[in-house]
């Protein structure tokens, strides 16, 4: 599918030469023009820069350029240390190399702006669109954008700060941007979040992967929680449960309910990630689907989060075990042995795979028994446990490049975590526990009590229930915690870690390009 996609030169971090030249042969004399302004004139085209905009929102976590870029968001966490690592990765676990001129931080900082341009496009075609365009029309795919570009201006200032805001789309080369206070950018993401919400579709009249209500209420809620509005984000994530667009998971269902499993693996697996394939609990997915043009990806987190357990004699690839990964991560010790009780379904077989065993007929005095007491091999991505998340396997292509799986972007679950958060921040925790409770009935784990509630607790029961599709370090930052959980649950595998991280550095070639104003950068870098 076709894009729009204008880059603005320096906040994209790109060069190109500007020349000028007298020579007519040089004028240029299209036949024909796809621009917004040709193409946003009808639903037809609309869709299509929609679709465009999609694919670039997608690309925040199917890059494969940079294979490590996935593990940025976990390693140097609380939750997760290094595996196999890539190398992108490298400087948020070892934070002393850490700088502006760091690969990690420029792809995801030019990522955002690019989808903020596309939206931008969007919204302002939607509001120039000819009179034959249902205004109806006009305002939901004006609402979608603006819910794209608030998500993408949360990303930006959570881990950024002050960051420029950019409110018409930008179609020729700038290098004048200066950074807009905080303050300011949160009043702009609620904005466009409570303008879109009454133009979305509720999720029973959405189409299969587009963004509904509940999306931006959810994203309202979070930022609601990040600028300490915890009596409005109870508001709004409370009027998303009580809505009844979504239900939580509590029985087996779809392709594998036959098959011994759980209600909670059932939501992972391909076949059973949609709304249309009865996940009641899914709020926004990323939808990727093999065969389909344009719709599978080379994302990398099945390498990121399965370990490479096919390098130990004994063990050959298996769908069982997920497909083929290199454990560019593996979970941390407090993960591995600490976060769980026993009998929490989420830490069940068919959610954390802990125990291997032999599975290479070949190999006849090993086969069916249990891989135990490895000698010579490197445990930490070779036989670790892992979260079945991002099991998947293609036998068409053994050696698992792409990604077909779907990314679960927000669910139910989450929401509730979310409020026992807003609850929590107003001394309501008795109401708090009863928040948790529900996840952990849910689970068949202990119930906890209003004495049990604190941030701490809360940010653990976010790592039980969305390990593997939380963004760990976005999380951490928002609730000014990295530092702190990160040394105290993980301090061995990360060096350097100081207050200053809890912001990432301007990247430097934008800084360099932006000759006509003063970016600047962020402190310690």
């Amino acid at each position: 599918m076709k894009r729009i996609i204008l880059a603005s030169l320096a906040l994209l971090g790109t060069s190109t030469l500007l020349s000028s030249c007298d020579k007519e042969f040089l004028d240029e004399n299209p036949k024909s023009l796809y621009t917004p302004q040709t193409v946003l004139t009808d639903s037809l085209g609309f869709e299509a820069a929609m679709g465009g905009l999609q694919a670039v929102v997608r690309e925040q976590y199917t890059r494969s350029d940079e294979q490590g870029l996935l593990s940025i968001m976990q390693l140097g966490t609380d939750v997760a240390i290094p595996g196999q690592v890539q190398g992108v990765e490298v400087p948020y676990y070892n934070y002393t190399q850490l700088n502006s001129q760091d690969q990690g931080s420029a792809v995801f900082w030019s990522w955002a702006y690019r989808t903020i341009n596309n939206a931008n496009q969007i919204i302002a075609g939607a509001a120039n669109a000819p009179s034959t365009v249902r205004q109806g029309y006009k305002n939901r795919i004006s609402a979608e954008a603006r819910f794209f570009r608030a998500y993408a201006y949360n990303f930006l200032t959570t881990l950024w700060g002050d960051v420029p805001l950019i409110e018409q789309a930008v179609t020729s080369p700038r290098t004048d941007f200066t950074r807009t206070p905080v303050a300011q950018v949160n009043d702009f993401i609620i904005n466009d979040l409570k303008t879109a919400i009454p133009s979305l579709f509720l999720a029973n009249k959405a189409a299969s992967g587009r963004i509904t209500q509940g999306a931006a209420q959810q994203l309202l809620g979070e930022v609601y929680l990040r600028t300490n509005q915890a009596a409005l984000a109870e508001q709004t994530l409370q009027a998303l449960i009580s809505g009844g667009q979504y239900k939580l998971i509590t029985a087996r269902y779809g392709v594998r309910a036959s098959q011994p499993g759980d209600y909670f693996s059932d939501m992972f697996i391909i076949g059973n990630q949609r709304r249309n394939q009865g996940n009641t609990e899914l709020i926004w997915g990323i939808e990727q689907q093999l065969l389909v043009p344009g719709a599978s990806t080379s994302a990398q987190q099945r390498r990121v989060w399965v370990p490479a357990y096919y390098n130990v004699k004994g063990m050959a690839l298996a769908d069982s075990l997920g497909g083929r990964g290199l454990g560019r991560l593996r979970l941390s010790n407090w993960v591995d042995y600490r976060l769980y009780s026993a009998q929490d379904m989420r830490n069940s077989k068919y959610n954390l795979k802990r125990n291997f065993y032999y599975n290479d007929p070949s190999q006849t005095a090993l086969y069916g028994k249990r891989v135990t007491g490895l000698k010579g091999s490197d445990t930490i991505f070779y036989i670790t446990p892992y979260t079945t998340k991002w099991n998947q396997f293609d036998p068409a292509d053994t050696f698992g490049f792409g990604t077909i799986k779907d990314l679960p972007m927000m669910r139910l679950g989450e929401t509730y975590l979310l409020l026992a958060e807003a609850l929590f921040r107003q001394g309501k925790l008795a109401e708090a526990a009863t928040a948790i409770n529900v996840l952990r009935t849910r689970a068949k784990a202990a119930q906890v009590t209003a004495s049990d509630i604190t941030l701490n607790f809360i940010l653990d029961e976010r790592a039980r229930e969305l390990i593997g599709e939380e963004q760990r370090r976005i999380t951490l930052v928002r609730t000014g915690t990295l530092v702190e959980r990160t040394q105290r649950l993980n301090g061995a595998s990360v060096t350097g870690l100081t207050a200053k991280n809890l912001l990432l550095p301007i990247p430097q070639s934008t800084i360099d390009l932006n000759i006509g104003a003063t970016l600047g950068q962020n402190p310690g870098y």
